[in-house]
């Protein structure tokens, strides 16, 4: 047997509203929600399910409940066509990005913009 892909993953939140307006900005549409529970965000096949922090029912979630700050050490990083162009966007839509895009030497030119509670989301364009 072998792994067949990464299809998503969950993020504990706060606020579901205010998480589902951040993510819309983003690009990003919803689907599916459980009311007061959890949303899910998607982006092609990819899927990002936020579950209220107060409503975690399963045992393996529940140590997470409260950690702060969210998801240290980790980042989900998105692909888009010009990164200048959608670091612009954004900044027009009122958001205010952690960085500007900036050329690095593993190949990308990328920012980081860090959601309402605490994940990071790396925009990158490969550098040609």
């Amino acid at each position: 047997m072998k792994m067949k892909s990464v299809a998503g993953i969950i993020c504990l939140v706060k606020d579901l509203g205010e998480v589902t307006e951040f993510y819309e900005k983003l690009g990003f549409t919803f689907k599916k929600e459980v009311p007061g529970v959890a949303v899910t965000a998607y982006l092609n096949w990819f899927w990002i399910e936020f579950l209220l922090e107060t409503r975690v029912v399963t045992e393996a979630f529940k140590p997470d409940v409260g950690v702060e700050p969210r998801g240290t050490g980790q980042s989900v990083h998105i692909s888009v066509d010009d990164v200048d162009a959608y670091y612009e966007d954004l900044v027009a839509k009122g958001l205010r990005p952690f960085s500007e895009p900036a050329d690095f030497s593993w190949g990308n030119r990328e920012f980081v913009l860090v959601d309402p509670n605490g994940y990071k989301l790396v925009f990158f364009t490969k550098i040609k």
